[in-house]
C-alpha cells in the first residue's frame, strides 16, 4: 500500500487492488505522500527502507527519460 496523497483529514491509499480511503488519524504521524504502508497486528507502520527503494527507482527512471534522445533530431534535451 502506498500513500497517493492527503485530503484534508484524510489519506488517499493505493493498493494493489484499486484506492481506498483512510482517515489520517489512522497512520503513524510521520506518514507521507509516496511511504509504503503495513497493516499488521490491527495498525498500521510506515516501511521507511522499501519506500526509499520506491522513490531511488523512481528517481532512476526519471533519469533515463531525461537523458532519452528527442524525436526531431537533438541528441538530448
Amino acid at each position: 500500500m502506498v500513500i497517493d496523497r492527503f485530503e484534508g483529514s484524510l489519506a488517499v491509499i493505493e493498493t494493489e487492488s484499486g484506492t481506498v480511503t483512510l482517515r489520517r488519524e489512522q497512520l503513524p504521524k510521520e506518514a507521507a505522500e509516496g511511504d509504503i504502508l503495513v497493516f499488521a497486528d490491527g495498525r498500521y507502520t510506515v516501511d521507511k527502507k522499501a519506500a526509499a527503494e520506491r522513490r531511488s527507482a523512481v528517481h532512476e527512471k526519471l533519469k533515463k527519460l531525461i537523458r532519452r534522445p528527442q524525436a526531431n533530431g537533438d541528441k538530448y534535451d
